[in-house]
C-alpha cells in the first residue's frame, strides 16, 4: 500500500515538531509538507497533495484553517483548540458536504483520553464533580480544551443533576454546568484532576504530562483513523 501522505501545520512549534519527526518515523506515512505562520496553507496542499493535514497553529486560525484543509479535499486532524460550537457545526457540514473524515482532538495522550473515558463512566455514581486543570504560562485558553471536553462527557453522564448554582468568581468558571478551575504557572505542562465527591468519600482521578512524547502515538492513531471515516470526530476514540 501507499504510504499516508500528511502535511503539518505549525510545523515548527513544539507539537508541530514532534508531529512531523513521527510522521517521518512512520513505516505507512510519507510527510508532504512542512507549513507554519507567514506560508500559504491552500497552496501547499495543492502543491503537495497531502490526503491528511494535521494543525497545531493558533486558536484565532483554527477555524480558518481546518476550512481551507476541508476545501481543499483534505481530511483534518485539528490539534489545535479554540473553535466554538458553531464554528465546529460549520465543520461538521462541510465534511460531510464532501463525504471527509475529521478530527478536532484537544488530547492526543492515550493517558488522557482514558481519564475521560473513566471519569464519565464515574459520573453516574456521584452527584458532585469539579475539574481542575494546570498548564503552563504561555497556553492561550483557558479551561483547556481537555477540561472543557471532560467537563461536556461529566455532565452528559449525570443527566440532570443540577450543578449550575453560581457562587463566589474563586470558585472556578462553570463549563456544560460542571465547575473548572484554571491554573497558569511557569514549572507546569499539562495536568488534570477530575473530582467526583459522594456520601463520605471523594474519588480523583488525575492525569499528568511528563513529556509531550506522549502524544506522539494519538497522533498517529487519529491519522490512520480519519481515513476511515466520512464525518466530524470530537476526541479521539480509544
Amino acid at each position: 500500500m501507499s504510504p499516508i501522505r500528511v502535511g503539518v501545520n505549525g510545523a515548527r512549534g513544539k507539537m508541530g515538531t514532534i508531529t512531523s519527526r513521527a510522521v517521518e518515523k512512520a513505516d505507512d506515512m510519507e510527510l508532504v509538507f512542512r507549513l507554519d505562520a507567514g506560508d500559504d496553507l491552500g497552496e501547499g496542499i495543492v502543491r503537495n497533495d497531502p490526503r491528511v493535514v494535521v494543525d497545531f497553529t493558533v486558536p484565532s486560525a483554527v477555524f480558518e484553517n481546518t476550512m481551507s484543509i476541508i476545501d481543499h479535499g483534505a481530511r483534518p486532524v485539528i490539534g489545535t483548540t479554540g473553535m466554538t460550537g458553531q464554528e465546529l457545526d460549520l465543520v461538521r457540514r462541510a465534511l460531510e458536504k464532501r463525504k471527509l473524515g475529521g478530527i478536532v482532538a484537544p488530547n492526543f495522550s492515550l493517558g488522557a483520553l482514558l481519564m475521560m473515558k473513566m471519569a464519565s463512566e464515574a459520573a453516574s455514581s456521584f452527584d458532585s464533580c469539579e475539574i481542575i486543570e494546570q498548564h503552563h504560562e504561555k497556553k492561550i485558553d483557558a479551561p483547556s480544551g481537555t477540561a472543557r471536553l471532560t467537563a461536556g462527557l461529566v455532565s452528559k453522564a449525570l443527566e440532570k443533576k443540577d450543578l449550575s448554582a453560581e457562587g463566589a468568581p474563586s470558585r472556578g468558571g462553570l463549563h456544560d454546568g460542571i465547575r473548572v478551575h484554571s491554573v497558569r504557572l511557569p514549572g507546569r505542562m499539562a495536568h488534570q484532576e477530575v473530582i467526583f465527591g459522594g456520601l463520605g468519600e471523594t474519588l480523583t482521578i488525575r492525569h499528568d504530562t511528563i513529556s509531550r512524547e506522549c502524544f506522539v502515538p494519538g497522533i498517529l492513531m487519529a491519522i490512520r483513523r480519519v481515513l476511515q471515516i466520512e464525518a466530524l470526530e470530537v476526541g479521539l476514540r480509544v
